[in-house]
């Protein structure tokens, strides 16, 4: 008999547009993706090298549960470099990217009924981690006029006795919205501990992101190497904790999932410490992207009040053209033959966007919204 949690979880919908996608092409179609949010690059040179020679030297076994510790330490480096912060190494848990940082964060926090506040939208996997573990996604909207950005009068009329954690995501998926360095502030305000998802940190193009760490020690921080550093199949994650956190985390680490992968540490290193010039360039190529793809959606009929920094999302509002946007993506999918995601991934309050992303070549994107230009075009002309 299949367990009620494995019945009952949600499917990731933007993997099931690109499962369809996948099957399209192997018919012979060519399918523009502008669905999943996979950078399109290469590992920069020294990650390469660094992964290659940790290989030749055998570096092939478990590490310590915690990481690396020279990684740790450079994780260390990189937050006092970024945002000023003190960390310490055993503050920090490297793990197999940053989906198992989640489940090891959620699990050290939550039991039966607890809460967590989630935007919606938001990433849509939150609330089936949150879920799973038979605790509550306390959802709070958040609106295409404000950038999708929290109202912190919103997260304090929610806080309940069972409110445990305040889960924020800037950049976030699926907006490419930053929170204000004034709202970051007065959601650290609150008694419940904060997760800070920074995953997309390094990619934001005006202005600049901040750590929840700047703000309260009373966080956990989400982050991992897959975005900024192109490193999606190398899976490698870190959660940074409260200290009293560490030890049942690692003890979840140590029999869930053991440690993180020891190429995949040795190649974060030199992410870290070698990559400043790669990174650059790959986040001039994305807002040369994003510069270019808002005006055409914007040319399309799509929505867009407040334009996207960060990331490579852009979250559209498409209730000119459907009510039901995971309908309308499909049906973009099947007849122009291009990927994009339906708002309604992201929750309820995601219905009537669809989401872009511009991790594809520009010669992609283009191509991918002139089809959808056709695609709009032919769907007017048939009333």
């Amino acid at each position: 008999m299949i367990s009620k949690r494995a019945e009952e979880i949600a499917p990731f919908i933007v993997m099931e547009v690109l499962e369809r996608a996948r099957e399209m092409e192997r018919q012979g179609i060519n399918v523009v993706h502008l669905e999943v949010g996979e950078p399109d690059f290469d590992i920069p040179p020294a990650v390469k090298a660094a992964y290659c020679k940790a290989l030749d030297e055998g570096l092939t076994h478990y590490t310590h549960s915690l990481g690396d510790l020279a990684l740790r330490e450079a994780i260390c480096e990189h937050y006092l470099k970024a945002y000023g912060v003190s960390v310490m190494p055993g503050q920090v848990v490297v793990t197999s990217g940053t989906s198992p940082a989640m489940m090891l964060v959620f699990a050290a926090l939550l039991e039966h009924g607890d809460e967590v506040i989630v935007s919606d939208p938001g990433y849509a996997c939150y609330p089936n981690f949150i879920n799973f573990l038979g605790a509550v996604p306390a959802r709070i909207s958040v609106f295409e006029e404000d950038g999708f950005s929290y109202r912190p009068e919103a997260i304090q009329d929610r806080i309940c006795e069972k409110t445990r954690a305040i889960l924020i995501n800037s950049p976030s998926n699926p907006t490419g919205n930053l929170l204000s360095e004034g709202t970051m502030r007065a959601i650290s305000q609150f008694s419940p501990h904060i997760i800070s998802d920074e995953i997309y940190h390094g990619l934001v193009y005006e202005g600049r992101e901040h750590s929840i760490l700047e703000f309260t020690d009373h966080a956990f921080v989400l982050n991992g190497f897959s975005k900024l550093y192109a490193m999606t199949g190398l899976r490698l994650g870190y959660i940074i904790a409260p200290e009293e956190y560490v030890r049942p985390i690692q003890k979840m680490q140590q029999n869930f999932f053991i440690c993180a992968s020891s190429l995949a540490q040795r190649a974060g290193i030199a992410a870290l410490r070698e990559t400043s010039g790669n990174v650059a360039e790959m986040k001039r190529i994305y807002n040369q992207r994003r510069q270019f793809i808002i005006p055409r959606l914007k040319e399309l009929g799509f929505g867009i009040t407040v334009e996207p920094t960060g990331a490579f999302y852009v979250f559209a509002n498409a209730s000119a053209f459907s009510g039901d946007s995971y309908r309308f993506a499909f049906d973009i999918l099947e007849k122009a033959h291009v990927g994009v995601t339906p708002g309604v991934d992201f929750g309820r309050n995601g219905e009537g966007y669809l989401r872009f992303s511009y991790a594809n070549s520009m010669e992609n994107i283009a191509e991918g919204l002139d089809r959808i230009e056709r695609y709009l075009k032919n769907k007017n002309e048939a009333g």
